[in-house]
């Protein structure tokens, strides 16, 4: 039976219908011009043909650039001068080509591209570099000859991830000394830790090469390039391979939706022209509250360039997918600046990129050919219809869009009302809104909850106590409330979520402070770009019980697969301050009273025998143990009315405040 579309299971998009339709044949024609033999993924191959190749009797480098009037290579081969004898030549179409004996080059030699153009030239790095490395000195990045022996892959990918619950991650701030960390030291202590967690996904950001480390990788110079600052493409690679073998899969944070303005290293007037290669021309190829570039998804050269990206992040690393950045910013002409969607109207018309659509579908194509089993995630917040919808259905295709609405609530209950304002409705609607087209990722905190001038959860909870009563023997009220809390928070978020977790770095046990990379304002210190490990290791801190805690309901929810059924409220009980839900076999009870504990809480629950088996309150998560751990639970038949017709189960349960409490069926 063939599946309905999207405006034909939400009749809201129905009078879309002929946009809808319109923005599918304009895929399926983009489609078509780029495919070969009817695949994507055979047509595009960019990345092996531009840049520096190997070949059987020495190299071949290639280039786009059509405003050139004349390149040279320079580099350590030729004491960086222009000569005639490293200089490129015309072959059609803007390209340019030098084939060059092996002897003229070696591994790790630098170099550039020196362009001329009418009425100027400079220093480039070619746009498809695959790898750029930074002077300690200059801070000036150079093209690197990267020709090491070929990395031999020790296991497979881990397959389909139909529940994602995802371990997003920082290589540089990965360390708790004060440095960029590595990819080792990420392999070697981080990745054991998630491991152990038991998320099945790590996100990794600023992979890409990016000249400003403080910009957390979204200011992307050189799109093939592997950010150098944390180790070679073979130390990644291991970092992969090492996933790969723990089960764990590895999404990219890739990068499209801009690129830095930056000339000497990006591709800002990259061949002279001011605005029309990669970028559109005009008030449109700039970004008003970024200060970059923003791409021309309609011109073929640059949909070349960008799904080439993706094929060869995928290929030369084994990446399982892809966490698409700033996907509002792309879909709309304004970015979505200081926009409230609050309508459909907003998806379509005038103000929509429908090239922008295009291009990201076709990476969604791309991607989905290259490994069926792979992972595409959009972070917008718009919630564009479709985006996470079959493009069959007349959706986009990525398989999962990012549920930013979820911590902006929390931001908002925690930060502007008392915990007795705090509505069980409007947390249970919050929390499972989601269109039924749609899989979704939720998440109480991500990277951009714990960035300088924000305050992480557990800081906006407890504040300055963190610095004084945070030892295990303290005594403060403050603290037990955020600890409960934030416990609560996250179980509340992972049990209702879509269909994904996401969790960042270091907050499973409520990293303190804020994320603030080196810069001149801090006087370049590192003191807040790292993870203080130790503060969950010690054994003396309430933070290693938080940790215990994050593993247990990860582990729980893994263990059972929760994530596989839709949750299904049972109680909203709005004066006590009681959220009860069930999901597959299993129910959520979590009592948000700030003061009350309820004895024989009574609720109309699946009939059965339940027992008691994650418990927010027990010692070990740093509670007082006021439920016994293991309890059993059986449902009682009773009367709720006149007549037989009115019987039904219910549990009854001790639900202390600001306690959650999870039962199994067994």
């Amino acid at each position: 039976m063939a599946r309905k579309k999207i405006y034909q299971t939400d009749t809201y998009l129905a009078p879309y219908k002929e946009a809808i339709e319109a923005r599918h044949a304009n895929i399926e024609a983009a489609f078509k011009e780029m495919s070969h033999e009817g695949s994507l993924s055979r047509g595009i191959n960019n990345h092996l043909y531009y840049g520096l190749h190997r070949t059987a009797d020495g190299w071949v480098f290639r280039e786009w650039a059509p405003n050139a009037t004349k390149i040279y290579l320079i580099g350590d081969f030729n004491m960086w001068r222009r000569t005639e004898g490293f200089a490129l030549h015309p072959i059609g179409g803007g390209n340019w080509e030098i084939t060059l004996p092996k002897m003229f080059l070696s591994h790790g030699d630098l170099y550039k591209l020196f362009i001329e153009w009418p009425g100027g030239g400079g220093e480039r790095l070619p746009a498809y570099t695959q790898r750029a490395v930074q002077d300690d000195e200059t801070k000036q990045f150079c093209a690197q000859v990267w020709d090491p022996k070929p990395y031999e892959w020790k296991h497979r990918r881990p397959g389909k991830r139909k529940n994602p619950l995802i371990y997003e991650c920082h290589i540089g701030m990965s360390s708790e000394e004060y440095k960029v960390a590595s990819f080792n030291d990420f392999r070697q202590n981080v990745l054991p830790r998630v491991h152990k967690l038991g998320y099945n996904v790590i996100q990794i950001m600023a992979l890409q090469e990016h000249p400003y480390y403080g910009s957390f990788g979204y200011q992307v110079s050189n799109f093939f390039a592997l950010s150098s600052r944390f180790g070679t493409p073979e130390e990644f690679k291991q970092l992969v391979d090492e996933a790969h073998k723990f089960g764990i899969a590895v999404v990219m944070d890739i990068v499209h939706s801009h690129s830095v303005e930056n000339e000497a290293e990006g591709l800002g007037l990259f061949d002279g022209r001011e605005d029309d290669m990669y970028f559109y021309d005009g008030w449109q190829g700039h970004h008003p509250a970024w200060g970059s570039r923003c791409f021309n998804y309609g011109k073929p050269e640059t949909r070349a360039f960008l799904l080439s990206n993706c094929k060869f992040w995928m290929e030369e690393y084994h990446l399982d997918g892809f966490r698409f950045d700033g996907v509002t910013s792309m879909i709309y002409w304004d970015h979505g600046l200081g926009k409230d969607f609050t309508g459909y109207d907003c998806y379509f018309g005038n103000g929509v990129d429908e090239s922008a659509i295009t291009y990201l579908a076709l990476a969604n194509i791309l991607v989905h050919e290259l490994n069926p089993n792979a992972l595409t995630i959009a972070e917008d917040v718009s919630g564009l219809a479709g985006l996470a919808a079959p493009i069959a259905l007349g959706g986009v295709g990525f398989d999962f869009r990012m549920s930013m609405g979820v911590a902006d609530h929390w931001i908002k209950w925690t930060k502007e009302l008392t915990d007795d304002q705090w509505s069980m409705g409007e947390i249970w609607y919050e929390l499972t809104n989601k269109r039924e087209d749609e899989k979704t990722i939720s998440y109480v905190e991500c990277h951009d909850q714990a960035l300088v001038g924000d305050k992480t959860l557990i800081f906006r909870l407890v504040d300055s106590e963190m610095y004084f009563s945070m030892n295990k023997g303290s005594q403060s009220l403050i603290v037990d409330r955020g600890i409960a809390l934030h416990k609560m928070i996250r179980l509340a978020t992972l049990g209702t979520a879509g269909d994904g977790y996401l969790n960042f770095m270091g907050n499973e046990f409520g990293h303190p402070e804020w994320i603030d990379f080196p810069r001149q304002g801090n006087d370049w210190s590192y003191a807040h770009a790292r993870r203080q490990w130790s503060l969950a290791d010690n054994g003396f801190l309430r933070y290693g019980c938080l940790q215990d805690f994050d593993e247990a309901m990860i582990q729980f929810i893994r263990k059972n697969g929760l994530l596989s059924e839709k949750p299904s409220l049972l109680v909203a009980d709005e004066i006590k301050k009681v959220l009860i839900f069930s999901r597959k076999n299993v129910i959520f009870a979590l009592n948000f009273h700030p003061t009350e504990s309820f004895v024989d809480y009574e609720f109309a629950a699946p009939a059965g025998r339940y027992v008691v088996a994650l418990d927010s309150d027990e010692k070990q998560f740093d509670g007082f143990s006021r439920v016994k751990a293991g309890e059993e639970h059986f449902t009682a038949h009773k009367k709720c009315g006149n007549g037989p017709e009115y019987l039904e189960d219910t549990l009854s349960l001790y639900l202390p405040s600001r306690c959650a409490v999870v039962l199994e069926m067994k």
